[in-house]
């Protein structure tokens, strides 16, 4: 009975050393086609032309989170962004944006962090430390060829929904390509000259 157990402790070791190491083996690259059967994923509806959005920073020289709002403007190809007051405050041209993305981000709600804070009695406040919501971003990577301004800046937009909409909408506008779940544009390379 001894070497029975002993013989299926081995097995098992065996077994999940074996699944370890498969598992911390290299992936496979996996191509943008849809795998089922050549039908892709449906194609979000277009985006309000202004929404709510939070800018969360990384243009240079404006460093003020604020809320607002986010506006397609077509006429002039750029993406605004206005205060509560309607000022513009920023703008990305189209041209300009060379990479978006979709970003979550869970953190508590300031209402669990007050209520966490509370001195109550027999720690009635501890399950407001459980609690989370999802933030969403819409994050841009740009360079500015008229401005020489680079970098990446995020807008904080209410839902999931909305999100896929303005990337796909934004991503048209711009003319960037998908790449999975990000969209990005593709540099031109120069020929070598003779």
């Amino acid at each position: 009975m001894k070497k029975l157990h002993k013989f299926l402790g081995a097995g098992l070791l065996l077994a999940l050393m074996a699944g370890a190491s498969l598992a911390q083996g290299p992936r496979v690259a996996t191509s943008d086609a849809p795998k089922s059967g050549g039908i892709s994923a449906p194609k979000p509806p277009p985006a309000p032309s202004t929404f709510k959005a939070k800018y969360e920073g990384g243009i240079f020289g404006y460093n003020k989170k604020q809320d607002g709002t986010l506006t397609f403007d077509d006429v002039n190809k750029r993406l605004v962004f206005r205060n509560k007051e309607q000022k513009e405050v920023l703008s990305l041209p189209y041209v300009a944006v060379t990479g978006a993305y979709g970003d979550t981000k869970a953190g508590r709600p300031k209402a669990a962090q007050v209520v966490g804070a509370l001195p109550l009695p027999y720690g009635a406040n501890m399950l407001s430390w459980l609690a989370r919501k999802k933030y969403r971003y819409l994050t841009l990577q740009y360079d500015d060829d008229v401005t020489r301004a680079r970098g990446i800046t995020s807008f904080k937009v209410e839902s999931k929904e909305l999100l896929n909409s303005v990337l796909n909408t934004l991503a048209e506008k711009a003319e960037l390509e998908s790449r999975g779940e990000v969209f990005i544009r593709r540099r031109e390379v120069k020929a070598p000259e003779m």
